[in-house]
């Protein structure tokens, strides 16, 4: 009897182990396994970090994970972004160097993690450490010729600096820097503040708040100086047909001294240049000039200014009435007529060169190279024979040429 029953329970067990094998087997064709790297990056979320520590180096901030899991899972996944996470925990962890695995979660199941790219994360944690600074002010540059600055003021005196212990002794002061290169006017503006360390390189990876400071520095013109607008004096008339388009001096502006500031003060708001001569002119100037002054006031440096006058011609039209059409590309056997014999030509340019335009200079052609017998509409060709010219329209802007064997040919010898 006991035989009997250690027998049946064999063979239910075979039983049960064989229709385990064909279920798994059913599921495993209709939902296959994949193995698949998850298409996006996976984000790294630090817990655990202790608030008196930082992390220093070059830490991944994204994991790549590689899966095996049923395609029915993998929709899942994909569908749910959020359903894959990279922990890295660092409870507990002192100051130094440390080496530690990404724990990744998978919210669906049945999923195995076969790869993960980078496996590891190798970090240092510092302490966190926060020290105050003096704000200083860097000025570089000097102002125009004839100015001075004063005083800077600034609305931050102590900034406060925190970060690694490692970058925060680096630092040994921090500040603001302003440039008054060749400045007339007053600065009121905010700058960025930065921190430097030994030898005046600027310290990154630091926390520096604030961040800015608002600055103000008067600059004010020194007795004896003043700046005057320079005003071009012309003279005489461009040539007929062309037109003045504009005149540019350099330096604009400039700056005069006398050792009576009364007699600096009596000045007009601009100083005139030496007559620029015009008589005639066609093409553009390029020149220097000297300005009037009374006696005692001279001009700091260059005493002279550069001048440039841009001339160009007067842009026109003209029409051309009744020029006569011509054939080309005609053979020897055949005839052409032309209907209308002649077209207008409307042309424009600069006025001197159209005041030269003659019929001579104008050919209307139209080319019948290839055409068979009949009749044909043909657009002429214009040339003109001198350059900067161009053709607006021709009117009427087709003809009718009609092609007829010659009647008359031209014996050959």
């Amino acid at each position: 009897m006991l035989n009997r029953i250690v027998e049946n329970v064999r063979l239910f067990l075979w039983a049960f182990v064989l229709a385990l094998a064909v279920w798994v087997a059913a599921v495993t064709s209709s939902d296959p396994n994949e193995v698949r790297i998850y298409p996006t990056p996976v984000n790294i979320q630090i817990v655990g970090q202790d608030s008196s520590m930082i992390i220093t180096g070059d830490v991944p901030h994204q994991v790549q994970i590689t899966m095996r899991a049923p395609r029915s899972v993998w929709d899942q996944l994909i569908a749910r972004p959020d359903s894959v996470r990279a922990i890295l925990d660092l409870s507990g962890l002192s100051q130094g160097k440390h080496q530690l695995n990404l724990q990744i979660q998978v919210d669906e199941r049945p999923v195995q993690i076969t790869k993960v790219n980078p496996a590891s994360i190798t970090l240092t944690l510092e302490s966190l450490v926060t020290q105050t600074f003096p704000l200083n002010v860097d000025i570089t540059g000097q102002p125009a010729v004839g100015y001075q600055a004063g005083d800077p003021t600034v609305d931050v005196e102590q900034v406060t600096v925190n970060g690694a212990q490692s970058l925060v002794s680096r630092v040994k002061r921090v500040g603001i820097s302003v440039n008054l290169g060749g400045t007339r006017e007053g600065i009121s503006s905010s700058a960025s503040i930065a921190a430097y360390d030994a030898t005046n390189q600027v310290v990154n990876g630091i926390n520096i708040q604030p961040q800015t400071a608002h600055i103000t520095l008067p600059v004010s013109q020194e007795s004896g100086f003043r700046d005057l607008a320079v005003k071009v004096v012309v003279r005489g008339q461009v040539a007929n047909g062309y037109r003045l388009d504009n005149i540019s001096v350099f330096p604009p502006v400039v700056t005069v001294y006398s050792s009576d500031p009364e007699l600096v003060s009596s000045l007009p708001g601009a100083v005139e240049t030496k007559p620029l001569d015009l008589q005639n002119a066609n093409n553009n100037i390029n020149t220097s000039l000297g300005l009037n002054l009374p006696s005692g006031v001279s001009v700091i440096g260059d005493p002279s200014v550069s001048i440039q006058a841009g001339i160009s011609a007067i842009e026109s039209s003209l029409t051309l009435s009744g020029e006569n059409v011509e054939v080309t590309g005609l053979p020897s056997d055949m005839s052409a007529q032309i209907s209308p014999a002649a077209v207008d030509v409307i042309v424009s340019g600069p006025l001197p060169l159209l005041n030269t335009l003659t019929h001579q200079d104008v050919r209307i052609i139209v080319d019948v190279t290839g055409l068979n017998e009949g009749t044909h509409q043909l657009t002429p060709n214009v040339q003109i024979l001198i350059s900067d010219l161009q053709v607006e329209s021709i009117l009427p802007g087709t003809v009718e040429v009609t092609l007829a064997p010659n009647l008359n040919p031209t014996p050959t010898p």
